[in-house]
């Protein structure tokens, strides 16, 4: 067994000569350890090929250690996390490597109300009690509910937060790439005035049309050329486990996360007058106006779902969004990601607007931004030091590697948790002076 598959947010590897059923029995027999005998887990699953087999092996290490299991069976992250919080559990582990090639698998686990467990918060203890085998031995084993109909319930209640009368027929190219989002894209859409058409809906984890990551160009080229061709008035993308989501719009083209976090930003302002909305510290400045043009209380987070999602909830936020496109909304049942629900105010606020997409976000493209790029370097701490000291005339924070901020640039640098590389995402008032800065700080970075 490798060390390295016990990451900041999850636990993930190649299967089976990284991680196996022997591997997640032992991580379920962890966990349940560590929540204590008696309790209840909520497990489910995605479609990877190895995912029915790694889900029986978790149920068994947790049934082991005399902890109960509501199965939920196939499901997609945020189903998952929304079973645990609707079915009042004590946690969940979810089988799933999220948008990593076919060959992966893993597991994400959270506590109640859907919490994040991070490296931090339990995942390093997990790996102790895996790695030295040191599990309390029980008498009696937990017992497995199967809970069928999870889906519906999630739609039910997703269906509570907008009135869909106020959605108008858009017409809709959707690629799900084979993966998790499917399931409720298809759920969702049967229930609104829209038209739907479909691409990669298929369940397969051997992912045959593209990678299930749409941040990635190259994986959503045959979408955005789709909307053209259907002369669409949106296209939706999501990912392997379908807990991030992305828009394209009607020209086909990718409309930034930062600026679908700060449209759904002033959403949930709309509703919730002076609310704090948390955002991560990668440069897209583009929320921050959005949270103080519309009244809020901006709320800066370091980089990593579980730290936002921390944050969030410590600071009684009713949304938060991180750059990668994951959009978390606050409910009676939990704090975390729900794609129905932001795609039901996504469109209901299209529909108010009376604007095609590329009309609604042309004056929300104020500034240039470079990207992330990544940089092998040895010294990460090193490097950040001597940025801080070549711009030190600048506003400088250190709450997540270094950001550095003028009237016309700012950018972050971050270390990568697990290999030896920077990371720089770099935004300006216009595309050459993002240019200009982009080059000189990468000479600064591989110098």
């Amino acid at each position: 067994m490798m060390s390295e598959i016990f990451k900041a947010y999850d636990i993930r590897g190649i299967f089976p000569t990284e991680l196996n059923e022997d591997t997640v029995y032992k991580i379920g027999r962890a966990y349940a350890d560590m929540i204590g005998k008696g309790k209840k887990l909520v497990v489910g699953r995605d479609m990877r090929l190895s995912s029915p087999e790694l889900k029986d092996a978790i149920i068994k290490g947790i049934t082991d250690q005399g902890v109960n299991v509501i199965d939920i069976d196939l499901a997609s992250t945020p189903t998952f996390y929304f079973a645990v919080s609707k079915l009042e559990a004590d946690g969940g582990m979810q089988i799933s490597a999220s948008h990593n090639p076919k060959e992966y698998n893993g597991v994400k686990i959270v506590g109640p109300k859907s919490y994040p467990v991070s490296f931090d918060t339990g995942i390093s203890k997990i790996k102790d009690k895996v790695m030295n085998n040191d599990f309390e031995e029980v008498g009696q084993k937990g017992t497995i509910e199967i809970h069928e109909g999870i889906l519906e319930e999630e739609l039910e209640f997703s269906l509570t937060k907008q009135d869909t009368g106020k959605i108008k027929d858009f017409k809709i190219v959707a690629d799900a790439a084979n993966a998790m989002g499917a399931p409720y894209l298809e759920a969702l859409f049967g229930r609104l005035p829209c038209e739907l058409i479909k691409m990669n809906f298929e369940l397969d984890g051997t992912f045959p049309a593209h990678q299930a990551d749409p941040y990635q160009d190259k994986n959503i080229a045959d979408l955005r050329k789709r909307v053209l061709d259907e002369n669409a008035d949106l296209g939706i993308a999501t990912d392997g486990d379908g807990d991030r989501i992305f828009f394209i719009d009607n020209k086909g083209e990718l409309v930034e996360p930062a600026i679908i976090r700060g449209i759904l930003a002033k959403v949930y302002l709309k509703e919730n007058p002076g609310a704090t909305i948390c955002y991560d510290i990668r440069p897209g400045k583009i929320t921050y106006d959005m949270i103080v043009e519309n009244g809020g209380k901006p709320s800066m987070t370091k980089v990593g779902h579980s730290l936002i999602k921390a944050q969030g909830i410590e600071e009684g936020a009713v949304f938060a969004g991180e750059s990668s496109g994951h959009f978390f909304i606050k409910s009676e049942h939990g704090f975390y990601e729900m794609p129905m629900i932001v795609t039901l105010k996504m469109l209901a606020e299209l529909t108010e607007s009376k604007k095609s997409f590329a009309d609604y976000v042309a004056p929300l493209k104020r500034y240039s931004h470079s990207g992330e790029i990544n940089s092998e370097v040895e010294d990460k701490e090193g490097k950040m030091n001597e940025l801080a000291e070549k711009y030190n005339d600048a506003k400088i924070s250190r709450l997540d590697g270094v950001t550095i901020e003028y009237d016309d640039f700012w950018f972050n640098v971050r270390p990568s948790n697990t290999e030896p590389k920077l990371r720089l995402n770099l935004e300006a008032v216009n595309e050459e002076v993002m240019k200009q800065k982009r080059d000189e700080v990468l000479a600064i970075i591989r110098g």
